[in-house]
């Protein structure tokens, strides 16, 4: 694409390496002058990157950036704010200990003659500045801290203007917002725009990009899938576009246990919430099945597991466990009611890479026990052998240390982990993720056999949609933090999975 005058931003063939990982591929983006435009990926697929080589946090391996008809190279992000170029993150980066018209001048504060600064100009410009360009009316010698997060949003954007900014890069900006803050943001994005503000609208919300933006950019695992014009871009087909996947509206695949899980509920929730990350919550898990959770990355599925287990109890609402009211306040509560959590991100939050198989095997099991009643080693040893069989690990023996095995091998050890437990509700957060395809299939069939053979309930979590498919009898579709609906047998499909993901799709429920 050649230079053209309608284009504030150009990226054009962004590469970015950092050891090992080729985060950005040929990676392309452009910014039209007063247009909210829409950065949109799933987790990983390079939105950060690029935002961070736009502001001078990364310097670009290959490419070229024009900003404003002029190439440029910011060494830093106060380089890049003071050609033009403003973030508001979701976590808001002022000072909480300053006055809001600290926050807005820092750094730029209106000086007397002596080289004093002016305190009292500068309360009034920035009153004036809150009152006029964002219809706040605050104090303004009041401590940042003491406003809530969406005020103290307004208050980084309207730095942004006051340093005439002529791109605004918003990062989820909405996520810790009501409906009625997120209302008010729109309205200040509306009248950016058409002061002629480019601004850039990162999030995850859908309805929030179709309702406030122009056009979408799509990137996907570090490369530009393409550019869209928000109306000629209907939801299933950017959901498909950010996914790799197409849709076919007749795939139905055969889904590996349809039978109908019997009454008896292990967990139930009512209107349960926990502020920013599960809005009012009502399911149930029965005892027996595979109950899926799908939904885009950052829709909120893994929030939802680990409200269950325990990691962040909920600030609202009721969770029954085997039909008893319980209040959980750590994950602790949730082992002694039997429920187990495999979590996604093993190498963090999973394994301990320099105990042994043996040792990471009976974790869960030492810590139910508590610290003063160590498991006899001949115990250890038998359940060690006990699962390093029944789910075939690959390993020299059990005293192997874990970070030697495949990514695979180490997965199955920290599912054995919890099976030790005995749990009633085992949940897999993308177990599969990283391992190779006969171990995926392996663990597939082991969730499967769980639940029809021993009676345990399953949630299995998962971006492969064929997964889904051939593992749950039950899949809820989670987007924006919120369970949206439910599939249920026959209705299970790919197809039908990402429509409803997209809020397209329209069966029995």
């Amino acid at each position: 694409m050649g230079q053209n005058g309608d284009y504030i931003l150009q990226m054009r063939d962004i590469d970015m390496f950092f050891p090992g990982v080729k985060a950005l591929k040929h990676a392309q983006f452009n910014l039209k002058r007063g247009e909210i435009h829409s950065l949109m990926g799933e987790n990983g697929a390079g939105k950060s990157t690029l935002v961070k080589v736009l502001t001078g946090v990364y310097h670009k391996t290959n490419g070229t950036v024009i900003f404003d008809g002029n190439q440029i190279e910011p060494e830093s992000p106060l380089q890049s704010q003071q050609i033009g170029i403003s973030t508001v993150y979701q976590e808001v980066n002022l000072c909480a200990n300053l006055t809001v018209a600290e926050n807005i001048y820092i750094g730029r504060e209106p000086r007397g003659k002596w080289g004093q600064i002016d305190w009292a100009t500068m309360n009034a410009n920035a009153k004036k500045l809150l009152k006029e360009e964002l219809g706040l009316d605050l104090d303004v010698d009041r401590v940042l801290n003491f406003y809530p997060v969406a005020i103290q949003q307004m208050i980084a954007i309207a730095r942004a203007i006051d340093t005439k900014c002529k791109i605004l890069i918003l990062d989820e900006p909405t996520s810790s917002l009501s409906d009625r803050e997120t209302e008010r943001l729109f309205a200040i994005m509306r009248k950016l725009k058409a002061q002629g503000i480019a601004i850039i609208f990162i999030s995850h919300f859908l309805e929030q990009i179709y309702t406030i933006c122009d056009r979408i950019t799509v990137l996907r695992d570090g490369e530009y899938v393409g550019e869209y014009d928000i109306p000629q871009l209907e939801r299933i087909q950017l959901i498909s576009k950010m996914m790799g996947k197409e849709v076919n509206e007749n795939q139905i695949e055969s889904n590996v246990d349809k039978s109908i899980p019997k009454d008896e509920n292990i967990v139930e929730t009512e209107h349960v919430v926990v502020d920013g990350k599960v809005k009012d919550l009502t399911m149930n898990i029965k005892k027996g099945e595979v109950v899926g959770f799908a939904g885009l990355l950052g829709s909120g599925r893994t929030e939802i597991a680990e409200m269950i287990f325990g990691i962040t109890p909920p600030n609202s609402g009721e969770i029954k466990v085997d039909g008893v009211s319980v209040k959980i306040k750590s994950p602790m509560d949730q082992m002694m009611n039997r429920i187990a959590f495999c979590p996604e991100d093993r190498k963090v939050a999973g394994i301990i890479g320099d105990l042994s198989v043996r040792e990471n095997v009976i974790l869960a099991m030492q810590a139910k026990a508590g610290m003063f009643k160590h498991m006899p080693m001949s115990q250890q040893r038998a359940l060690a052998d006990k699962y390093i069989e029944l789910l075939r690990i690959k390993v020299s023996d059990r005293e192997q240390l874990i970070k030697n095995l495949s990514g695979g091998n180490q997965q199955k050890v920290i599912i054995a982990r919890w099976l030790a437990t005995k749990p009633n509700l085992l949940i897999l957060d993308e177990p599969t993720r990283g391992i190779d395809v006969g171990t995926k299939s392996e663990i597939e069939a082991l969730a499967v056999r769980l639940a029809k053979e021993e009676g345990m309930s399953v949630v299995f979590i998962s971006g492969e949609m064929g997964e889904m498919v051939r593992t749950c009898s039950r899949v809820m579709i989670i987007r924006d933090h919120e369970k949206i609906t439910e599939l249920n047998g026959d209705e299970i499909s790919t197809a039908h999975i990402m429509q409803a993901i997209a809020g397209d799709y329209h069966g029995s429920n």
